[in-house]
């Protein structure tokens, strides 16, 4: 069992150029394909928005203006993913069968237009690991529609990287478990991942479990994919989960955290906060998410 080909969806900014880093890094790893992914605006999308009181002439400017803005960043997206692909001598392919001819990795870029979330989503459908930007600093992750979308509506894992380029992924696993669905559907898709690290460790607390297998249940699982995995139990910081399981995936010295996402609701967690909350927005490590 291996990654073979990855969704990176390009954004143009610091965050989104550690991402394209991450992505390739993984890459590498499994020798796999990165797929990068521009979703344009649809001008039509503006046209709702212009509110009452324009003109049909007013809305058709705002409409071209748009048009532009989005082609505009969509060059300098492109330009930044062949830039990189071409400094690192990574080929361009469509044909699978052409990747694994090369026996490297691989890559492909399309821009397509529509709505970012509902693309994204659909598309990872087809991959075996969506690799997403860390939320920009001041930005609140409750509003990150496309990073919801992927995690709710995909059916994948998702790999969000940190704020910046790691220097190594996957040689020191931590998972974070609470015998939730939710934890497992992410141990099942970061098998890969826990079968080659050098070192895994489980995460767990009393307040972090929920109904469902315990910590010792979930090491004699991998032992039967023979993993040998420690087991190490946190405490919350300051009253929250989530600061003490990023506090022991340091202590760890884990270069990839992988965990269940939003075992409450995501009203809840916008309400309340939450364990997956805190994590996305505070992790200064790569995560693997799924729910």
């Amino acid at each position: 069992m291996a990654y073979r080909k990855l969704l990176l969806p390009v954004i143009g900014t610091e965050a989104g150029e550690a991402a394209l880093a991450t992505a390739f890094l993984a890459a590498r790893i499994w020798k796999a394909h990165v797929h990068g992914l521009h979703v344009r605006i649809d001008p039509r999308d503006v046209a709702p928005l212009a509110g009452e009181g324009l003109s049909g002439a007013m809305i058709e400017e705002m409409m071209s203006a748009t048009e532009r803005e989005s082609a505009e960043r969509a060059k300098g997206v492109q330009a930044l993913f062949s830039r990189y692909v071409e400094e690192h001598g990574i080929p361009i392919v469509t044909d699978p069968a052409a990747a694994f001819t090369a026996g490297s990795v691989t890559a492909s870029f399309g821009s397509v237009v529509g709505r970012e979330e509902d693309v994204v989503a659909q598309q990872a459908r087809l991959s075996d690991v969506v690799v997403l930007a860390h939320p920009e600093a001041g930005d609140d992750v409750s509003t990150s529609d496309a990073l919801h979308a992927v995690l709710f509506d995909s059916g994948r894992p998702v790999m969000v990287a940190p704020r910046s380029a790691p220097g190594q992924l996957g040689r020191r696993v931590c998972i974070g478990w609470n015998g939730t669905a939710e934890s497992a559907a992410a141990v099942a898709g970061g098998l890969p991942w826990i079968e080659r690290a050098e070192s895994v460790t489980v995460l767990h607390a009393e307040e972090y479990q929920r109904r469902g297998p315990d910590v010792t249940g979930l090491v004699d699982y991998l032992a039967w994919h023979g993993v040998k995995a420690q087991t190490r139990q946190f405490k919350p910081v300051s009253n929250s989960v989530g600061a003490g399981l990023l506090a022991a995936a340091k202590e760890a010295e884990a270069d990839l955290l992988i965990m269940g996402a939003y075992s409450h609701s995501r009203l809840r967690q916008l309400i309340l906060g939450g364990v997956t909350r805190h994590v996305l927005e505070h992790a200064d490590l790569t995560l693997l998410m799924s729910r």
